[in-house]
């Protein structure tokens, strides 16, 4: 065992290393109490003086020098502060030299105990995390602070990205996210150790940062960190009950509001009321499509994180395929604020599908109850396109849908599939993806910036392609007639590739 171990323990916390950092890896094999200054330790001994000196006190000096002489792993004073010129010694003879504001002899036993049996660290740990989090279910929070004060070390639990849910971790990057397995990774100070909360959904790590003396604790923390780990899952086993009994609960009213055809009763405006949901007012609905494979139920509050990153304060329910929901305004909006709204429904739904291979739909403003229905229907309608557009960024907003629709029934045939393919087939081979680019220009009414935004690219990107399928094409896409002929020729081709 080295001194730097001995370090770690809880009980020892309070001791200051005052000098002789650099010895703190010297071998122990052993710790005495004395109460003679003019004694002197033994090899891999830490000795431990049981009386106060003063901090002027030349006897100091001398028993580092015999310390340094007999191969001594430290020594250990009451509460003083040693001169510079001690410290100074102590740092060249690289001799720890420490001090503590603790009784010499409780440390003393402690520091026996872990020499005789050093697997009791690692039992008394077990056993303290276990008291910490207690028989009651503990949040996420709740755990990382309990893990964060045994460990005095920063303690973090993490999404199935790597992302903080509770807690922080500097180095929460170099966990390997992709392999559910506890890891131990090395780092320049010390070493990040990570133990996953594992659950039919997505993985959660708890993970924790060892620096510093600390880091020689590094193989007693894992048993640690799983019972943490087993209290996170206990946590998530209940707050999923809880997530789908509400889930279940709002789609069954969502339903209920959807079969309307008279003004809701009172029951029905109740149920609205607990939920928290508006029924008067402007609605403007929205409906976010996934594949069946999503768990939409857990992945709600990421939803609904999104949108309030937007600042669009929604109702989100979880309803079939993806997540129904919508918004709602105190009066009639204006078509300024609709596109604004739309601007920051397209910003979420851009940022959604980092993870979510999501497809949304935007309808239009209609009021009272019975508009709630139509605009959710409109959206799932947009919806339903938008997951069949990749040249949109799968986001469509219902005033776009009559043309949209018209263009598909036009670009089903079989004779116009083979036109529309010699029409593009400049454009094939030609770099610069200028292909979707058409598309995507036309999609958006011959915006350069919208263009842009979609694609990802500069406006200048833009620019410059347009003139090259102008160039390559022969034609002038300012004329009306030419926009519309490539408007479908490169719908039919996106359909059929």
């Amino acid at each position: 065992m080295i001194l730097r171990r001995l370090l770690a323990l809880p009980s020892w916390a309070g001791v200051r290393v005052a000098a002789g950092e650099s010895g703190l890896d010297r071998p122990l094999e052993t710790v005495r109490a004395t109460l003679d200054a003019g004694d002197s330790p033994g090899p891999g001994e830490l000795l431990v003086l049981a009386r106060e000196l003063r901090g002027t006190d030349w006897q100091i000096d001398a028993l580092l020098r015999r310390g340094v002489d007999s191969g001594a792993a430290g020594l250990l004073l009451p509460e003083v502060e040693p001169l510079t010129a001690t410290r100074l010694l102590a740092d060249r003879l690289a001799m720890p030299l420490l001090v503590t504001a603790a009784r010499p002899l409780d440390l003393l036993v402690d520091a026996r105990l872990m020499l005789a049996a050093p697997e009791l660290d690692r039992a008394n740990l077990v056993l303290a995390t276990h008291r910490a989090l207690g028989e009651r279910l503990r949040s996420p929070e709740e755990v990382v602070t309990a893990l964060r004060g045994l460990l005095r070390s920063p303690v973090a639990l993490l999404d199935d990205r790597g992302e903080p849910v509770a807690g922080d971790l500097p180095s929460a990057g170099r966990i390997r996210v992709g392999e559910p397995v506890p890891q131990r990774v090395d780092l320049d100070d010390g070493v990040l150790l990570a133990h996953p909360a594992l659950l039919a959904g997505p993985v959660l790590w708890v993970a924790a940062e060892l620096t510093g003396v600390e880091a020689a604790r590094a193989d007693v923390v894992p048993p640690a960190l799983a019972v943490a780990a087993g209290a996170v899952q206990r946590w998530l086993l209940a707050n999923r009950l809880e997530l789908e009994r509400d889930a279940r609960s709002r789609t069954a009213l969502l339903g209920d509001l959807l079969r309307l055809d008279a003004e809701p009763g009172a029951d029905l405006r109740r149920r609205a009321a607990d939920a928290g949901w508006r029924l008067g007012g402007w609605h403007v609905g929205l409906r976010i499509g996934v594949a069946s494979s999503v768990d939409t139920v857990a992945r709600t509050t990421e939803v609904v994180r999104a949108l309030r990153a937007e600042q669009i304060a929604a109702v989100v329910v979880e309803h079939g395929d993806g997540w129904t929901g919508w918004v709602t305004f105190d009066q009639e909006p204006t078509a300024e604020r609709v596109r604004t709204l739309a601007a920051g429904l397209r910003a979420a739904h851009k940022a959604l599908r980092r993870t979510l291979g999501a497809h949304l739909g935007v309808g239009r403003p209609h009021p009272r109850p019975d508009g709630l229905a139509a605009t959710i229907a409109e959206a799932t309608d947009a919806a339903r396109l938008a997951a069949t557009r990749p040249e949109s960024g799968h986001f469509l907003h219902v005033d776009q849908l009559g043309m949209a629709q018209l263009l598909l029934e036009w670009t089903r045939t079989d004779t116009f599939e083979p036109a529309a393919r010699a029409l593009i087939a400049p454009l094939r081979n030609a770099p610069g993806d200028l292909v979707r680019t058409l598309a995507v220009y036309l999609d958006a009414e011959s915006s350069i910036a919208e263009t842009a935004a979609v694609l990802g690219v500069h406006r200048n990107t833009v620019t410059a392609r347009v003139a090259r399928i102008e160039q390559l094409l022969g034609v002038d896409l300012s004329r009306p007639d030419d926009r519309l002929a490539l408007h479908l020729a490169s719908r039919a081709i996106t359909l059929a590739d």
